[in-house]
């Protein structure tokens, strides 16, 4: 499906949560937003919010699940990923330079517009938005500094 000027979509995907299933996740975000200026963009951090679903919820369990859910209009996209409820709650850190994990949110809260996420029924829906990148970025309090702001640094990087 091709993002049409003046149109508006909403699709969502369940996947097995298991780590394989992220290329699926990433190639259902890019078919959304083919076309889309941030297309490439939520592809790259549908990849990351996966991942940290199926590493730190009970979606990575056996028989568990992820929602990816994308809404686009002109100018504009939010990526939902939902999980099955972990214990932790999804944040920013700083990871060790050897650490192999750790820096998932780090791109997406540099990188989105804004994020955030909230907890649904036993889920946790953690989410990004990404505006026309011709348009000065805005951010809320949850999201942080963005891509353009000269304060971002990217942990262990």
């Amino acid at each position: 499906m091709r993002l049409m000027a003046g149109t508006g979509v909403r699709e969502s995907v369940t996947l097995a949560g298991l780590a394989e299933r992220a290329r699926v996740a990433r190639t259902f975000v890019g078919a959304v937003l083919a076309g889309h200026p941030g297309g490439d963009m939520g592809v790259l951090l549908t990849s990351e919010l996966f991942g940290n679903s199926v590493r730190h919820s009970r979606s990575g369990a056996p028989g568990g699940t992820v929602t990816v859910a994308v809404i686009a209009e002109d100018g504009f996209v939010r990526v939902e990923v939902t999980d099955q409820d972990g214990l932790g709650v999804p944040r920013v850190r700083r990871a060790d330079r050897d650490e192999e994990g750790g820096r998932g949110l780090g791109p997406v809260a540099a990188l989105a517009t804004r994020w955030g996420w909230q907890r649904r029924q036993g889920q946790t829906v953690t989410w990004f938005e990404l505006c026309d990148l011709l348009q000065p970025m805005q951010h809320s309090a949850v999201s942080g500094m963005g891509a353009n702001s000269s304060d971002v640094q990217l942990p262990g990087l």
